[in-house]
């Protein structure tokens, strides 16, 4: 396997564990309204406004996990923490844990 299809292959990962796994998640977990639960995964995306607060905004040699503070071990806790609630919070636990699970698998298995 060439550079290019290993980045094309990160690439597809990194985008199916923010699309595709969360509607797989919705559709299984919550099938009496996987559109709805498919849309609060969608919108646990914006935890990403925290690195308009970095310079660089982006930076591919950097990890997210523990740099940004919506990406801290603090808030990841927290985010654990939310599993514990019921209804839309843990869906949103569920979105912004899988968030910081993609997260890291950028930065640590590529």
């Amino acid at each position: 396997m060439n550079i290019s299809e290993i980045i094309i292959l990160k690439q597809f990962i990194h985008y199916f564990l923010h699309l595709g796994f969360p509607a797989i998640i919705a559709y299984v977990f919550y099938r009496n309204q996987w559109k709805r639960a498919y849309l609060i995964l969608l919108a646990t995306m914006l935890v990403d406004l925290d690195h308009l607060f970095a310079d660089p905004v982006f930076d591919p040699s950097r990890n997210s996990i523990g740099f940004h503070f919506l990406h801290s071990y603090v808030a990841i806790a927290v985010y654990f923490l939310l599993l514990l609630c019921k209804g839309n919070a843990r869906i949103i636990g569920i979105g912004l844990l899988l968030h910081m699970a993609t997260d890291f698998q950028d930065f640590h298995c590529w």
